[in-house]
């Protein structure tokens, strides 16, 4: 079994560096992390994880508390959250979380993880309780629709992605634009709800209850919700609609497909997130491109500060606007004739 020795060896740096890089500490170069954790990998090397959280007062764990393991956004979240974690020499543990869990959440997570990582929840009292007392810290990855002014996030400037959206649809003259929520207020896509209602107040285009479907943050649920809005009559009342996620995004153009209703003849859809099905339908969906993985390398590093007691800013990315067919008459004409 290969020592740190012999990682020291194989890196060609010191045992002390080799010490450095495994418990994240300063004063270590890029390029020195980057030969220690190539020589780790190729050696197969496994450092004594009880031998360091006993000397560090660390278990070296994180846990994610998960909304729904179905929604690629998600899914894409969480595979860069363990690999930028793990590069850090963090285990990523993943949770489902419904309230349910929080009592069991309380009494299981003291001394078992050192942070927690949400993507976007609303917690109970007690639980938050909890994790001031243990001196747990949290970093919010997206926020939710109310986030406490204390917890540390990372998102996306949805405010601006949502007028860019709106924007763009208002260009190619749609007036009437409803939008497919998720319909919980404690779900992070309530806070993209707020940003749709800002965006189409400062387009001057009108809004209300009326404009608003809800998927739930499932594929299916929003072809249902969609498809009953078409059987209703009301095609018609609105020419485009927006999804919160790009899942829902693909309900909607699915419950269109099988009504024979046509996009973006007759509606035009846009998506929030750019996963890959959103490229991969007919016609391929106009999204906002949300970077993940740096999402996901800004969650980690804020939370790494947390943990060392340092202070730490909470961080916005910019989301660039991608124009596909879905809501682009020339890009729709030009995809029928390449298909």
């Amino acid at each position: 079994m290969a020592s740190r020795k012999d990682v020291a060896e194989r890196a060609g740096v010191s045992a002390a560096a080799v010490s450095y890089v495994l418990n994240n500490k300063a004063g270590v170069s890029e390029s020195t992390r980057r030969k220690v954790w190539a020589a780790i990998e190729e050696l197969g090397y496994a450092p004594s994880h009880a031998a360091r959280s006993l000397k560090t007062r660390k278990t070296y764990n994180l846990t994610v508390l998960v909304n729904y393991l179905g929604d690629p956004f998600e899914a894409g979240l969480l595979n860069h959250l363990e690999e930028k974690a793990r590069e850090k020499g963090y285990f990523i543990h993943f949770q489902t979380y419904y309230p349910g869990i929080e009592k069991d959440l309380r009494r299981s997570v003291p001394g078992r993880i050192d942070g927690l990582l949400l993507l976007g929840q609303v917690l109970q009292p007690e639980t938050w309780s909890m994790l001031e007392e243990e001196g747990i810290p949290v970093v919010s990855v997206t926020r939710a629709g109310e986030i406490r002014q204390d917890t540390a996030w990372v998102d996306v400037d949805w405010e601006d992605g949502m007028e860019k959206l709106i924007s763009h649809l208002a260009e190619q003259g749609h007036r009437r634009i409803a939008l497919m929520a998720n319909g919980s207020p404690n779900h992070p896509h309530a806070y993209r709800l707020d940003a749709f209602f800002e965006g189409m107040r400062k387009q001057g285009l009108p809004m209300g209850a009326e404009d608003i479907l809800y998927g739930k943050g499932r594929l299916e649920q929003a072809r249902e919700a969609m498809a009953a809005y078409i059987q209703a009559g009301r095609l018609g009342s609105h020419s485009a609609f927006i999804a919160v996620s790009d899942l829902m995004a693909a309900g909607v153009l699915a419950a269109c497909r099988e009504a024979g209703v046509a996009v973006p003849g007759q509606v035009s859809i846009a998506g929030c997130e750019n996963i890959l099905m959103s490229y991969q339908t007919t016609p391929a969906v106009t999204v906002l491109n949300v970077y993940r993985l740096e999402l996901a390398s800004r969650a980690v590093d804020l939370m790494i500060k947390l943990l060392n007691g340092e202070t730490a800013s909470n961080s916005v990315l910019q989301a660039p606007l991608l124009i596909r067919a879905s809501s682009d008459r020339q890009a729709a004409g030009r995809e029928e004739r390449e298909n």
